[in-house]
């Protein structure tokens, strides 16, 4: 009985709708075992004789039909073909998830054959900066800066967990669906900072030199690009002088992304070409080897391909520091490494242990005598490194004055622990939580220069005084401009160059929470200083032997900065903030009536 009312027809409604959907024969013979319930149990169409509401609800079981075969089709049999294609062909590697395709045949030469010279008058447009400017071919790692130093930790997480979904999806979901994770709810003044100080940095080191080259050669340049034009304008226009960026633009709702596009969709590269040239063709194009590309390219008079896949076996192709456009003097961020998806997933799987190791470090410091914290923390991973020995008190019974390097607002204490001896440190901010952890003597400076000389004369009669002329931290092989006010205090001054390493977290911040400073720096797996303790400084070179204390500094920073391999720059605190954090560095603060004013 149950026989004679089945009816083949739904079975074969289902075969013509998927051979004219399905794509390969995989999909197809997948796509219709997952239909086989529906069909088997489906009514049956031979309704001549049935009455009108009979034949109502079958048109409708049959409209459900065609929904679950499209529904089956898209999200399983056409995912899970893609994802064992996938499988096939790169095998399960989390670093997959950027928009390169296989490898393509190229009907252009490569940059290696493009001529430098005389190309001041030309107008050049690079398509994308992935695969062509930049070195690698992933945007995920830098979806995950702006989701972990902009977002949240819990943010970054949750993009680290979409992985297997991105991983899955093509090159234009993929896009939307990070863009989505990493801007929804994102202020757009956020962003701002976040390309001004902590892009630019991982930009630079991953630039492909010969791409630059070319680009740099050329009098005019625009970037067409997918990725979200906030993203890559700032660096495209400060560090490479490109004077017109295209790329995806995003909705926004008030000072908030809400993480969609804009109506225009994701950005098509040879569209927004002809749309912003017209008529025109412009002189010299750039691209990748990927088929893509090549529509792209071919509206140009002139067109190149760079092949990162040989680049990157050719140490030539990286970017060297003394050859950046300019000088990365200042950038701001907690991540020290590029977070690709391998590389952070093992930093959300230390974080545990990272908070653990940061706080048994801590009560090292303060607990333990010097020896036996400095031999306990070398045990944990931390490398203390150093050069020289202190010096004694004078016969005038006033205390040595070390004048050092910033890199961290632990370096006096690491100078301590290294000499085994009390010091005090001066600064003009420090946080309470700081102040609460540090293992020595720290005294606030108010930014009055009598007021604080007269505290930093008082402090060196009663011992060893340990000051930061810079004024703030410096991450990079650069030394700032050094404070004068030292060098009219004591004549006894001994340089020490100190400088640290850390391959996670870096311990210093313009933007961020100042008082987990020390923990960041601490959450590193194997940090380490140099300090190297440099002789005291001739008395004829300081102002008791007739030098101006501009002259003194000067002579110091340049001995640190020849110490160290660094470079000396006239840049100053004020001129970090501004970078970094659009301000000078001073945060203003009321309460009552009165009004002070914190430094950074």
């Amino acid at each position: 009985m149950l026989k004679s009312n089945l009816s083949p027809a739904p079975f074969d409604d289902s075969i013509n709708i998927l051979s004219s959907s399905c794509s390969s024969p995989q999909i197809h013979i997948l796509t219709l075992l997952l239909l086989l319930p529906f069909t088997v149990f489906a009514p049956s169409q031979t309704h001549n004789h049935q009455p009108l509401s009979k034949r109502a609800s079958m048109e409708f079981a049959m409209v459900l039909l065609r929904l679950a075969d499209w529904v089956l089709y898209q999200l399983l049999a056409n995912s899970c073909y893609r994802a064992a294609k996938k499988m096939k062909s790169y095998g399960f590697n989390l670093g997959y998830l950027s928009s390169k395709p296989p490898p393509q045949p190229s009907a252009f030469p490569s940059v290696a054959k493009y001529d430098l010279e005389g190309r001041g008058s030309q107008t050049l447009v690079a398509c994308d900066i992935h695969r062509v400017l930049l070195m690698s071919h992933s945007f995920f790692p830098y979806f995950m800066l702006v989701a972990f130093e902009g977002g949240s930790i819990f943010r970054a997480l949750l993009l680290l967990l979409s992985c297997p979904v991105l991983w899955i999806l093509n090159h234009e979901l993929r896009l939307r669906v990070m863009t989505f994770i990493t801007f929804c709810g994102l202020r757009t003044t956020v962003m701002e900072s976040i390309s001004r100080a902590v892009l630019p940095k991982f930009y630079l080191e991953n630039l492909n030199l010969h791409a630059y080259e070319v680009l740099a050669s050329a009098g005019s340049k625009v970037v067409f690009t997918s990725v979200p034009r906030v993203m890559v304008e700032g660096f495209l226009k400060e560090y490479l002088s490109v004077g017109a960026v295209i790329g995806t633009e995003l909705h926004t709702v008030g000072c908030y992304f809400s993480g969609l596009l804009s109506g225009s969709g994701l950005l098509v590269k040879h569209r927004a070409l002809k749309d912003y040239f017209g008529d025109t063709q412009p002189d010299i194009g750039v691209g990748s080897s990927s088929v893509h590309d090549h529509l792209f390219l071919s509206l140009c008079k002139e067109a190149y391909v760079v092949n990162n896949e040989d680049d990157k076996s050719n140490s030539s192709s990286v970017m060297p520091r003394d050859k950046y456009p300019k000088p990365l003097i200042f950038h701001d961020g907690r991540l020290a490494f590029l977070p690709t998806p391998s590389a952070a997933l093992y930093m959300f799987m230390w974080l545990p242990f990272g908070i653990l190791l940061a706080i048994y470090r801590i009560l090292l410091g303060i607990l333990l005598p010097y020896g036996w914290a400095m031999s306990l923390g070398a045990w944990s991973g931390l490398n203390l490194q150093i050069k020289g020995s202190a010096l004694e008190k004078s016969e005038q019974n006033q205390g040595v004055l070390y004048v050092c390097t910033h890199r961290t607002l632990l370096d006096p204490v690491f100078l301590s622990t290294c000499l085994a001896k009390p010091l005090t440190a001066v600064t003009y901010s420090l946080s309470k939580v700081s102040e609460l952890i540090a293992p020595i003597r720290t005294v606030r400076l108010t930014r009055d220069r009598k007021e604080d000389g007269k505290t930093m004369q008082r402090l060196l009669r009663e011992g060893d005084l340990v000051v930061c002329p810079e004024g703030t931290t410096c991450r990079e092989p650069y030394l700032l401009r050094f404070s004068s006010l030292f060098a009219e205090l004591a004549d006894e001054i001994v340089p020490v160059a100190i400088n640290t390493h850390v391959s996670m977290f870096y311990g210093t911040t313009a933007s961020g929470l100042k008082c987990l400073d020390p923990i960041f720096f601490l959450m590193n797996p194997r940090p380490s200083c140099y300090i190297e303790v440099l002789g005291k400084v001739p008395k004829e070179l300081t102002c008791a032997g007739g030098r101006s204390s501009c002259e003194v500094a000067n002579y110091i920073q340049k001995q640190l900065a020849d110490a160290l391999g660094f470079e000396c720059t006239t840049l100053t605190r004020r001129d970090k903030y501004l970078k970094l954090a659009g301000n000078e560095g001073i945060v203003k603060e009321t309460s009552g009536k009165n009004a002070t004013n914190r430094y950074h």
